[in-house]
């Protein structure tokens, strides 16, 4: 992508080019690895650049850091349609870049230029953005699709394994809810595509890299795009996403939000087999594949009844009063549930407890 000779990064959503100067916003950790082959980029092709640099850490979403993106918006003189500013980075950087966007002169076009596992499988086709606000996540935001999304496997092979882990709890999830092929791509290559950071070293693995990364994409796809406004709160894709949001502000920063999604994963597992929904072998082979990826199928905050029902009350009431609970009754399929209880909650928080025994990642950390 970063070739002066590929014109994608240049090229305005419907086509053509632009003259005016651009607002490009990095990611702190993009700038450091590769800022100069972006700004040498841009001027091998001559086009007028003006750069912020931004942290990608879940802290950093914030109203403090939109606003700082539409002063430089205002400093750079941003035309309404012919000069959108491009985001490179993380879910982090590009929910914020969005939010901005989508504020300034009431909405402008942006580019989505995603460099992390999490964000080329589920921030890529996502149409929301957001920040945090008084502890919760993705309190203030927007739905605002960017007219172009740019996905570059090469940016996999400097991310840390933490965040691979942490994109591949998304990957974990859309497996769960509506493909045992992918599901069972993850059970046999999964830690290898983590080792290899979703590259082909040896010629083996690029094109399941290449499956695993489209599945996960393409999947997400179908299940956004007939109720993108999410005006149906009944959502598949919700599955991972009950408890976990709010565990996830409770534990930063520590928890990334793929880890979190994970735990929440199998902790809906566990309250599914206890309803007779999901045969205990499934949930065997969901801790198993998460164990073998390095991450937690388990974490103290997950043990926590009283946390647990008060993050479900919180989702409720983002669920419009209703818990529109996904819940496996297999690998790849889901139904949904509204009356789970305080001693449902409390029982599966208990059998958590009992896979605590086991860090998987804590050396890798």
């Amino acid at each position: 992508m970063l070739d002066p000779a590929n014109p994608e990064l240049l090229t305005l959503p419907g086509g053509g080019r632009s003259t005016a100067t651009r607002l490009v916003v990095l990611d702190h950790s993009i700038d450091e690895l590769y800022g100069d082959r972006v700004r040498a980029y841009f001027d091998a092709n001559s086009v007028p650049v003006e750069y912020l640099t931004l942290p990608g850490l879940e802290e950093s979403k914030s109203i403090e850091n939109v606003l700082k993106i539409v002063s430089r918006l205002n400093d750079v003189g941003t035309n309404r349609l012919s000069s959108p500013p491009i985001a490179i980075g993380g879910g982090v950087l590009t929910d914020v870049v969005g939010l901005a966007a989508s504020l300034y002169r009431r909405g402008i076009p942006y580019v989505r230029v995603t460099t992390t596992l999490l964000a080329q499988v589920d921030v890529s086709v996502a149409a929301k953005t957001g920040i945090n606000y008084e502890g919760y996540r993705n309190r203030l935001g927007t739905y605002s699709p960017p007219p172009r999304t740019l996905i570059d496997r090469m940016f996999l092979a400097t991310v840390p394994r933490h965040q691979l882990r942490n994109g591949m709890g998304e990957i974990l999830k859309m497996a769960l809810i509506k493909d045992p092929r992918l599901f069972a791509l993850l059970e046999r290559h999964g830690a290898d595509l983590i080792e290899t950071r979703f590259q082909d070293p040896d010629g083996t693995l690029g094109a399941v890299a290449s499956e695993v990364i489209g599945r996960a994409i393409a999947g997400m796809a179908e299940e956004l795009e007939p109720n993108l406004w999410e005006k149906n709160l009944r959502r598949s894709v919700d599955y991972g996403h009950s408890f976990s949001p709010l565990v996830e502000m409770r534990a930063l920063p520590e928890l990334l939000h793929g880890e979190a999604v994970t735990l929440d994963c199998v902790f809906s597992a566990v309250l599914a087999v206890r309803r007779g929904l999901l045969d205990p072998a499934d949930l065997d082979r969901i801790v198993a594949v998460t164990r073998r990826l390095t991450l937690r199928p388990s974490h103290p905050l997950f043990c926590d009844a009283d946390l647990l029902r008060e993050a479900l009350a919180d989702t409720v009431r983002h669920r419009d009063g209703q818990q529109n609970l996904p819940i496996l009754t297999g690998i790849g399929r889901v139904c949904f549930l509204n009356d789970v209880g305080d001693a449902e909650i409390a029982a599966a928080a208990a059998v958590m407890e009992t896979m605590l025994d086991t860090d998987p990642v804590s050396a890798a950390r």
